[in-house]
């Protein structure tokens, strides 16, 4: 067994059978990574008839981490994440308003994992809200570090927030109230354009036709303002192969040529009525961290659900897949939750690897058990007809279906 390595552009160099880290994560973690492994295992013995796999160890963050190590992230498991690269997760439990900060932002910015990559694309037979929801097929590319999320503030009354009060109010002539709490909005020329980079990068590798900057520059003008900006230059890096909408527009009346990407921009607050009522106009988005959380979430209700949505952090030097649901403790131990984002994740992880065969292999099994409507209780409580089963049980049909 092998580690996975990291070529100079980022790229994972990985041997054919590399040792992967996986964490179990809170509440139904458990169950649903019980449920997931199987497929993946299947899914790559399948693919490659033995001449691949790999070879998983846990490691531990959270809850199962503090009961048995007295730390919610220990040392250890950063060092795993290290030393190998790449790790799968289950969901992660985050106290609301006190208590332990997010363990998934620390693992974020432990390992500049600068890009929070949420493929959104429609599985026929699940239910929908939309009329067309065959129509939503999207990637948002979501900064990870920046923004509010960067974890700098301070509750209101402290010393430190009546401190930057003080200074805001006698120094910078702000109009700002001495009982304030505050948070700091961080957006650096760096960040964004790294994660715009990205963004084009993967349109261009996978056929894409546009990248939107979504961003609220009108009013946030030198942070969102500035993303806008900065992305439009990291746009110009690119030469020939990005355009802009106007030239696009100017030179080919609105329909460039195959293997030429367009970008654009957004008003985040539009942005969201546009996905929802012309969702085939956009491909790719690019965008600040906030923004990028809630539109990823409202995508995912329209294909439905985050049961069902599957999510990578990756940075030049590691990458971390993951559910992007909560930990849902209420089922947890019931076998009763849906696996398929973790699953799904789990297939992101053998693309970003290289092993397209086994990752199609998966998708392929999990639309097929679908559209047979043996599904999860979240599914079988909106399909006619549907067959309700357990986590595991739902994993076992899609190992099943895959195709060797």
């Amino acid at each position: 067994m092998e580690k996975i390595t990291f070529a100079a552009d980022g790229r994972p160099i990985v041997p054919d059978h590399p040792l992967i880290p996986y964490i179990e994560g809170d509440g139904v973690g458990p169950d649903i990574w019980a449920a997931t492994r199987p497929v993946l295992d299947a899914a790559v013995a399948r693919a490659y008839g033995g001449a691949r796999g790999i070879e998983w160890f846990e490691i531990l963050a959270g809850e199962k981490a503090y009961q048995k190590t007295g730390q919610w992230l220990p040392e250890a498991t950063l060092e795993a994440i290290r030393d190998y690269g790449v790790a799968l997760k289950g969901p992660l439990a985050t106290p609301v308003g006190g208590g332990i900060r997010s363990l998934n932002v620390t693992l974020r910015q432990v390992f500049d994992l600068y890009a929070c990559i949420r493929p959104i694309r429609f599985i026929p037979g699940v239910p929908s809200p939309m009329k067309a929801p065959e129509k939503v097929n999207m990637v948002v590319f979501r900064e990870n570090t920046e923004d509010v999320y960067a974890g700098i503030e301070w509750a209101a009354g402290s010393p430190e927030a009546i401190k930057l009060a003080e200074f805001l109010q006698k120094e910078l002539g702000a109009s700002v109230k001495s009982e304030s709490g505050f948070g700091i909005k961080i957006a650096t020329e760096q960040g964004s354009k790294r994660l715009v980079r990205r963004a084009i990068r993967f349109a261009l590798d996978h056929g894409r036709k546009n990248v939107t900057l979504v961003h609220k520059g009108n009013i946030m003008k030198y942070t969102e303002g500035a993303f806008r900006a900065w992305g439009y230059e990291a746009a110009r890096e690119f030469g020939g192969q990005v355009i802009t909408e106007a030239e696009a527009a100017d030179r080919f009346g609105g329909r460039p040529p195959q293997g030429v990407v367009v970008i654009k921009d957004r008003i985040a607050d539009a942005m969201f009525q546009q996905v929802l009522l012309r969702p085939d106009e956009f491909d790719v988005i690019a965008t600040p961290n906030l923004n990028g959380d809630y539109l990823s979430d409202a995508l995912a209700a329209q294909v439905g659900g985050l049961g069902l949505a599957p999510g990578a952090n990756v940075g030049d030097r590691a990458a971390i897949f993951e559910a992007t649901h909560g930990t849902a403790p209420k089922y947890a131990g019931l076998d009763k939750i849906n696996p398929g984002s973790v699953i799904l994740s789990g297939a992101m992880m053998l693309e970003y690897m290289g092993w397209i065969e086994a990752a199609d292999r998966i998708r392929s099994a999990l639309t097929q058990t679908i559209a047979a409507k043996n599904v999860t209780y979240d599914l079988a409580r909106q399909i006619e007809g549907a067959r309700e089963i357990s986590c595991s049980a739902f994993g076992r049909e899609i190992v099943s279906r895959i195709g060797s």
